[in-house]
């Protein structure tokens, strides 16, 4: 066991887990920060993406000794009272069916959106296509990306 500082949706912790743990299992389980999902445990399916420095990352598969002094955001951070450009595009366009990958699709745009705030549509697709949605929602997951993308200029 270790001690490790990080800072998660503007809060610093010092964390007690083994270095190897990842990151998905540090948020879920110590600091009881359950928006971020467990999926697939191999970085295949994105449902457990959040922010690093405001990079997306597969948070399953990244040590927690990895992201010491970063700057790490969930989905409960990603806006205080749910105003972001995602979520308000996310909800105008009534994207979630089991809303179990939204939080991964979310972060994804986000990610993309802090690295390229005026993606091609091509662009935008290849990062959407990322996380998997057991659902299909696919068509909704676009046109909230897209609307999201045209809000965030604003």
């Amino acid at each position: 066991m270790a001690t490790f500082s990080i800072t998660v949706n503007g809060v610093q912790h010092n964390v007690e887990a083994e270095p190897d743990m990842p990151l998905l299992w540090v948020l879920r389980d110590i600091l009881n920060l359950t928006g971020t999902k467990f999926g697939c445990g191999v970085a295949s399916c994105g449902a457990c993406t959040v922010l690093a420095d405001g990079h997306a990352v597969k948070s399953c598969v990244l040590p927690i000794q990895s992201v010491e002094n970063q700057k790490i955001t969930t989905i409960e951070g990603l806006s205080a009272d749910g105003n972001h450009p995602i979520q308000v595009a996310w909800e105008t366009i009534a994207v979630p069916q089991c809303g179990y990958c939204q939080s991964g699709q979310m972060l994804t745009l986000a990610g993309l959106l802090n690295q390229k705030p005026s993606p091609t549509e091509d662009e935008l697709e290849a990062a959407m296509s990322q996380v998997l949605c057991r659902c299909g929602t696919y068509q909704r997951i676009r046109q909230a990306a897209l609307l999201a993308t045209k809000k965030s200029k604003l």
